[in-house]
């Protein structure tokens, strides 16, 4: 039987034990920063499937097992889910990236 996000035995809420909840509070934090908008819009679409139309639940969401991996490798054990400060976090290391690999000539 699969564990949810907490541990205990049952079907996982959402992508990566995400709750409808917890997505709110992370497009909140997001939505309180116009400066990360593109940023999130971008990361949304290279994370989203090609075609996610054609597979249920015909949302634009990233592949759960997609995730499931990168909670792992970024909380270690079994994973965990991000808090809307993470996912802000996340955004400004994206939107600063490009700037940290670039190299100057």
């Amino acid at each position: 039987m699969e564990r949810t996000s907490s541990g205990r035995p049952g079907s996982n809420r959402g992508t990566a034990g995400w709750g409808t909840g917890q997505w709110v509070r992370a497009g909140l934090a997001v939505g309180r920063r116009p400066d990360l908008w593109f940023t999130a819009a971008r990361q949304l679409r290279r994370l989203v499937p090609p075609r996610w139309w054609q597979r249920s639940p015909h949302l634009p969401i990233p592949d759960p097992a997609y995730l499931r991996f990168r909670m792992v490798t970024a909380y270690g054990g079994q994973g965990g889910a991000p808090t809307p400060d993470d996912v802000v976090t996340y955004l400004h290391w994206c939107r600063a990236w490009p700037s940290l690999t670039s190299t100057s000539r």
